[in-house]
C-alpha cells in the first residue's frame, strides 16, 4: 500500500507540472504542441538520470525511484496527448507537422534518455 501511495503523490505532482508547463506552451487545441513535446523530452531526460543513477550508485532507494521515476516521471510525461495531438493533425490533414511532431517526439525523446543515463555516469 506504501508503494501504490509513493506512485499516486509522485504521479499526482508530474501530472501537475505537466498540465502547467502544457497551458502556458501550448498555444491552442489547432497550434503545435510545445508543451507536450517539452514535458515528453524534459521527462525522458530525467528517466534515464533517475534511473541510471540508482544503477550507478545504489543510493536510491526502491521506494525513492518509485516516486521519482515511476510516479513523477510516469505522470509528467504524456503518451495520450502525444497520441491525440497527432491524431488532430492528421484530422486536419496536416502531414508536416504530424511528421515533425513524431520524429522530434521519437528522437529527441530517446535521445534524452540515452544523455539522461550518461549524465548519471558522470556525476
Amino acid at each position: 500500500m506504501k508503494q501504490l501511495l509513493l506512485v499516486f503523490i509522485g504521479g499526482g505532482a508530474g501530472s501537475s507540472l505537466r498540465y502547467l508547463l502544457a497551458k502556458w506552451l501550448n498555444p491552442s487545441t489547432d497550434g503545435f504542441p510545445y508543451g507536450t513535446l517539452t514535458t515528453n523530452i524534459i521527462g525522458s531526460l530525467l528517466i534515464g538520470f533517475i534511473l541510471g543513477w540508482a544503477l550507478k550508485t545504489n543510493s536510491l532507494s526502491a521506494n525513492s525511484t518509485l516516486i521519482l521515476a515511476t510516479g513523477f516521471c510516469g505522470g509528467f510525461t504524456t503518451f495520450s496527448a502525444f497520441a491525440y495531438e497527432n491524431h488532430l493533425f492528421l484530422k486536419n490533414g496536416d502531414f508536416f507537422n504530424f511528421i515533425i511532431y513524431t520524429l522530434l517526439s521519437l528522437i529527441l525523446g530517446f535521445s534524452a534518455v540515452f544523455i539522461g543515463i550518461w549524465f548519471s555516469k558522470i556525476y
